[in-house]
């Protein structure tokens, strides 16, 4: 592989100019317009919306709070987007908050942004999203029982494998199964709407019994309410998704603000529509005992072809699955570039375009966590303190950005009042869980510490043995002749 064949590691600064596109010589800018707003999609749209109704309703207690939590939780991850929008035109890099906190915090803080997502956030959410691909596609085999033992984790695994492999062949053929499953998903809740819409034109006696008295059982507690909000947000995770990718968008200054303001409206207008038409025949207390209410709702309403709904949330969790590996993905390479990662994983194929290395670890970290599919959910619950805290993070980097580079040009520019809103917001949702669950919030800021030590041994210091480099350096020279993979940041 001749001059490519060695890498330095790559330690310099952040590049300083934000009004060139960065990465021609490494990324394919081939994302379209309609791939962006498929992206957004395909991640906020996942198994959550067929999951969370049924948490939203045990909190809120009432029909009418529920579908306020779902309009709010929509508004607030909208004006989020609004923001991150002027952050993405302004630092036209892929890497999201990561990028924005490098460039206005420095290396430390934006390492442990990194640590957080990349290690565990991305990966246990990709495992969660194919566990459940995999009970709902084996639900319409084993209807009245469980299925056989690990059956449910080999398919979650092959899922896994098979995405990773796809987002390892081509950035092409990863949008086209984000697209075709953006149809696919968006085509089952329309399905879900007109049905429900059906139901109260004609006068179905539950749909009339849901909405009669519609705030009936409100929660009355403060905190016990806030935590419904909680779980509406966490359905709504994804918004951002595209900033970490903007280097492989095409036009980023137009398709960017485009993609995300497509995108947040018609999940907010998705999901509000689609719980309403869940409580068309659904109860409450129905809603409460179930844990799949989109096959209690088809059961009801489909009859034989209830068997469809099982295969429609499997079709949204796949295009879910692939947008976290794309974008995960993606976060690694950018980690990498900037020396915080290991520089093999800002390397691509030649051919293909794509970061094969960071593919792969995504891949290999989603596996991993599969093996501890039994503590994923709590470990999800952990880092949700630290997820709210980086985002906060970035949005205090607009309000910098906004004093140190005040004419610097911004496609989108949102009115003050936004980001101080959405700042607000992030800030109470680190103090609820604070207030209602110290001990998994003070676990989950002793995971995102744990990146302290690992930043101080691998990136702080500088005087490592040379037998550690030598090391770095025989790896990386096996992982380019096995992936066929050059450094995207040096000239050829």
């Amino acid at each position: 592989m001749g001059k490519q064949e060695q890498s330095e590691p790559l330690n310099q600064p952040p590049a300083e100019h934000h009004d060139e596109d960065v990465g021609d010589k490494g990324l394919e800018k081939s994302m379209t317009l309609f791939n962006g707003v498929s992206i957004i999609v395909g991640c906020i749209i996942g198994s959550g919306i067929f999951v969370s109704p049924t948490g939203i309703q045990a909190q809120a207690g009432s029909v009418g709070l529920s579908l306020i939590v779902w309009v709010l939780s929509g508004v607030f991850a909208a004006i989020g987007a609004y923001c991150y929008a002027e952050l993405g035109t302004l630092i036209r890099k892929s890497g999201g908050d990561y990028a924005y906190i490098m460039e206005a915090f420095g290396p430390f803080l934006a390492f442990l942004r990194l640590w957080i997502e990349s290690i565990v956030v991305r990966p246990c959410t990709a495992t969660i999203v194919a566990l459940t691909f995999a009970i709902y596609m084996l639900k319409p085999f084993y209807p009245d029982c469980d299925p056989p033992p690990l059956s449910t984790e080999l398919i979650a695994a092959l899922l896994l494998v098979l995405l990773t492999a796809v987002n390892c062949i081509s950035v092409k053929w990863a949008n086209k199964v984000q697209d075709i499953f953006f149809v696919a998903k968006v085509a089952a809740l329309i399905l879900i709407i007109f049905t429900g819409l059906w139901n109260l034109v004609s006068g179905k006696p539950q749909a009339r019994d849901s909405f009669e008295n519609i705030f009936e059982n409100t929660a009355k507690d403060f905190q016990t309410a806030s935590l419904a909000f909680y779980s509406g947000l966490f359905a709504y995770q994804g918004w951002n998704y595209l900033n970490f990718i903007v280097e492989e968008l095409q036009n980023p200054k137009r398709n960017l603000p485009l993609s995300i303001a497509i995108s947040c409206s018609l999940c907010t207008i998705i999901y509000t529509l689609t719980n309403v038409a869940l409580y068309t025949s659904i109860s409450p207390d129905e809603m409460l005992a179930s844990p799949a209410v989109a096959v209690l709702f088809a059961e009801k309403n489909y009859g034989w072809f209830a068997f469809c709904m099982p295969i429609f949330v499997a079709c949204s969790t796949i295009g879910s699955a692939n947008g976290v590996i794309l974008t995960s993905s993606r976060l690694f390479y950018c980690g990498a570039r900037e020396g915080q990662m290991p520089n093999v994983l800002t390397m691509v194929n030649k051919q293909t375009k794509t970061p094969i290395p960071a593919v792969i670890l995504t891949g290999l970290l989603s596996l991993f966590y599969l093996l501890l599919s039994n503590n994923i959910y709590s470990l999800i619950n952990y880092i949700q303190v630290s997820y709210w805290i980086a985002i906060g993070g970035a949005i205090l980097a607009l309000f910098y950005f906004r004093r140190t580079m005040p004419d610097a040009p911004r496609a989108v520019k949102a009115p003050l009042i936004f980001p101080i809103i959405f700042f607000i917001g992030c800030v109470l949702l680190v103090l609820v869980p604070v207030l209602g669950n110290p001990k998994d919030t003070a676990i989950g800021i002793l995971i995102m510490l744990s990146g302290v030590p690992v930043y101080l041994l691998f990136i702080a210091w500088k005087g490592k043995p040379k037998f550690i480099d030598s090391l770095t350096d025989s790896i990386t020279i096996f992982t380019q002749k096995l992936f066929m993979v050059v450094d995207a940041n040096k000239e050829e």
